[in-house]
């Protein structure tokens, strides 16, 4: 007889204000712990960042195409030269690690989804040096069906290659795939490769938007 069982969904969430605080909460706490005006930093970070032709700050270190350590150089030199601001770091990891809650009601939610038989996995783009800290934050073991990271596959979100090795990796078509997601740009790049989305805004709702996805795809 013919394998009669639904397909299973595939739920991907994000890591940094998803499965964390939000994100410009998490800046905030940053340039306070490190007596930094975050308007200057913006500035600094925005000049660095136009270096390696993009506007996300983020893509240079978590692809990589350069180390968070050079990366900190570039953006302390421009700093110290056009705000007159010492920094000099070779990592931001433990000071944006430090503190930082992880939103056990979104954990919850990811649980419960697998329990109904959905793959749950985690698709970040991520800093090499930072690889550690997360898992402190979340146990992987036993809520992860896998786990995508951007600077070990080459690919980023919102990229359709981030999102085509996803889908194959779940063994699912891109329809029956998820991505929640606190960025739009994400969530608008996961539905240009045939995916739907959820934008993150709480677990609450996003819990709800899945348990609907789930009855519209069982």
């Amino acid at each position: 007889m013919p394998d009669t069982t639904p397909p299973r969904l595939a739920v991907w969430s994000d890591f940094g204000g998803v499965l964390t605080p939000p994100l410009a909460h998490t800046m905030k706490t940053f340039c306070a712990s490190m007596g930094l005006d975050q308007e200057i930093l913006g500035r600094a970070l925005a000049t660095v960042t136009a270096r390696y032709g993009t506007c996300d700050i983020m893509e240079p270190i978590d692809t990589p195409v350069v180390t968070e350590e050079a990366w900190l150089q570039e953006i302390g030199d421009v700093l110290e030269a056009e705000h007159g601001v010492t920094l000099r770091l070779t990592t931001m990891a433990d000071a944006w690690f430090d503190g930082r809650e992880t939103n056990h009601d979104w954990v919850a939610q990811l649980r419960k989804a697998r329990e109904r038989g959905a793959f749950v996995g985690m698709l970040s783009n991520m800093v090499p040096a930072w690889d550690p800290y997360w898992r402190r934050m979340i146990e992987p073991d036993g809520l992860w069906d896998d786990v995508i990271l951007s600077f070990e596959v080459g690919h980023r979100k919102p990229s359709p290659g981030m999102f085509e090795l996803a889908a194959r990796r779940a063994g699912v078509p891109p329809e029956r795939c998820v991505l929640v997601d606190d960025l739009a740009q994400n969530c608008a790049g996961a539905e240009a490769a045939g995916w739907q989305s959820v934008l993150f805004v709480d677990a609450e709702s996003a819990g709800d938007r899945l348990a609907s996805l789930w009855e519209d795809f069982a």
